[in-house]
């Protein structure tokens, strides 16, 4: 008789925020299975040609956790992808970017082993599972397009449970309290209604492997969590001094229930394995990744010019802004271009969008983007996309570390450094970029400037399109600090809540010994470790290994 293993992933619950609340009491399933179990965070670092760095891209994660394999194996880095030949960024929202074709998601077993999968992010459906899968009922903007094998099944939970509320709507206008109502709401729906469908699955067969995904938490960490960890610099004007309750715990509380009625059905016998890739923590790396680095750039490619949020170092700057005026992220930040005209600076802060300009200091505003059809057009980063083959260097859009593209000569279309500048350029603009400073601290903001390659010749297809990746201390800030360049801000920030580098893991069953302790995990490690509980072979191009040391010959 084997031992199935049901496994439950919560995207971006933070392991900070999951041991506090569990020691308070506040999520008792989860801290039963931890208790009964192994437990131990996950620490993501990558190699880099210049080094190793903490990881906390969400996308490429997933893409980890489904082949147990690094980027530099897949080549799978970034669901953003940039062209030099012509200078575009594409973003490709539905299929992720990787195509599975070299390496599949490690439980395509094959006839041995009966397995259903539910709304795994940055996946695809493979033809060597034998069983039931399931993609893009619900989920933080999965990367999949929804669908299913057999083909019937989807529209048929769909028919039966309803379309799931929080898909592709879950936008973030974390300003507006009837968003935040309804994201509650419709999340609270969502991981109840997913609990009720992942009983059902377990009741109609005796799974071998049944792993679901709860997409709500990535959304819950994104929009709420100013209004729960004082650590966020809108903590104090988003709470009535901490009185009102946590909204984010709340939910969480919801989710702690769900996944207690989901292993109601579990077999006495299972192993239960439950994970998060990575966590959520106030967002440092929106404004640093996609604003203030595009920003640096244009300024030391442009001596003595300024493009967007002028400020005057030495000087205190006021209080961070705590709703957008033009109601979205993208003209809020288009708004702070600079103009030395007050009349012309007042119109393009209050004027309707039509009144506003489209283009200024060598930048296209952001609506100007979206009406071409320009991917990502609302990431700030895009709006200085025309002035890319005039730049020595220039940012790419990123969701976590920063991202930097040298504008080499032979490489990109209207490259201008040469091959013999590439070492000193990116020397250059890491000893910038390392004077970075926190403008309401002083704090140093950057910890580490990554190279990716050994030179600007390395055109390995499998090396990421940065050639400098910049890792953020975790400091939320609106302000940064140049010497070199001046201040720059302060700026409204976007989403709340940002990606961190650490997950967790868990689990309990057979021959797992209760308190017991997992270390040094990294993502790479959950899927060789479910294969163990599995009984199943784990690969030998595999880059991790299995956290736990048990034998799994051990049946009940």
């Amino acid at each position: 008789m084997k031992n199935p293993v049901i496994a439950i992933g919560l995207d971006a619950a933070d392991p900070v925020l999951m041991e506090k609340w569990m020691a308070q009491g506040h999520l008792k399933n989860l801290s039963k299975i931890r208790q009964q179990g192994a437990y131990g965070r996950l620490k993501n670092t990558l190699d880099y040609a210049g080094g190793s760095a903490e990881f906390s891209s969400t996308e490429p994660l997933w893409v980890m956790f489904t082949t147990g394999c690094y980027p530099n194996k897949t080549g799978f880095w970034d669901t953003v992808k940039f062209s030099p030949t012509d200078y575009k960024v594409t973003c490709d929202k539905i299929y992720s970017g990787y195509d599975y074709q070299d390496y599949q998601p490690f439980y395509a077993l094959g006839d041995r082993y009966r397995v259903a999968t539910f709304d795994i992010p940055v996946t695809r459906l493979s033809n060597q599972v034998n069983g039931l899968q399931i993609l893009g009922w619900g989920g933080h903007f999965p990367f999949v397009p929804s669908g299913s094998q057999p083909a019937e099944a989807l529209p048929n939970l769909i028919q039966k449970y309803g379309k799931n509320p929080v898909l592709h709507n879950d936008d973030g206008k974390w300003w507006d309290a009837k968003y935040e109502t309804w994201l509650q709401k419709a999340v609270s729906h969502s991981v109840t209604t997913r609990a009720d469908i992942c009983r059902d699955l377990l009741k109609e067969e005796p799974w071998d492997l049944f792993l679901t995904v709860f997409g709500d938490t990535h959304s819950l960490g994104h929009d709420l969590y100013d209004q729960s960890q004082p650590d966020h610099p809108l903590y104090s004007f988003r709470t009535k001094n901490g009185t009102t309750p946590d909204p984010l715990l709340e939910s969480f509380k919801v989710v702690d229930e769900s996944i207690g009625r989901i292993l109601e059905q579990a077999p006495e016998n299972a192993y239960i394995f439950c994970f998060a890739v990575h966590g959520m923590a106030a967002n440092h790396t929106d404004l640093l990744s996609m604003f203030h680095i595009a920003e640096v750039l244009y300024r030391f490619n442009f001596p003595g010019k300024v493009a967007l949020a002028p400020g005057k170092i030495g000087t205190t700057p006021p209080p961070p802004i705590t709703r957008p005026i033009r109601k979205g992220w993208s003209g809020e930040a288009w708004r702070t271009n600079y103009e030395p005209n007050p009349l012309k600076k007042l119109l393009n802060t209050w004027a309707p969008k039509r009144f506003i300009p489209r283009y200024q200091n060598g930048l296209t505003a952001p609506h100007e983007l979206a009406k071409q059809g320009v991917d990502l057009s609302w990431a700030s980063a895009m709006s200085y996309s025309p002035l890319w083959p005039q730049m020595k260097a220039f940012a790419l859009p990123g969701f976590a570390d920063g991202h930097i593209r040298i504008n080499l000569k032979g490489r990109e279309r209207d490259g201008i450094v040469p091959a013999s500048e590439y070492d000193a350029l990116c020397e250059e603009l890491a000893q910038i970029f390392h004077r970075l400073r926190d403008g309401r601290t002083g704090k140093p903001l950057v910890k580490q400037v990554v190279r990716t390659r050994q030179s600007g010749s390395d055109d390995d297809a499998k090396l990421p399109d940065a050639d400098l990746v910049v890792v953020w201390h975790e400091i939320p800030t609106d302000v940064v600090d140049s010497p070199d360049f001046g201040r720059i801000g302060p700026v409204t920030f976007n989403r709340p809540g940002g990606h961190r580098p650490h997950g967790f893991v868990m689990a309990k069953g057979p021959g797992i010994e209760a308190g017991s302790e997992i270390v040094d995990g990294q993502v790479v490690d959950l899927a060789p470790t479910m294969l163990q509980l599995l009984n199943a072979p784990i690969p030998d191009f595999y880059d991790g290994k299995s956290l736990l040391d048990i034998s799994t010959a051990v049946v009940s």
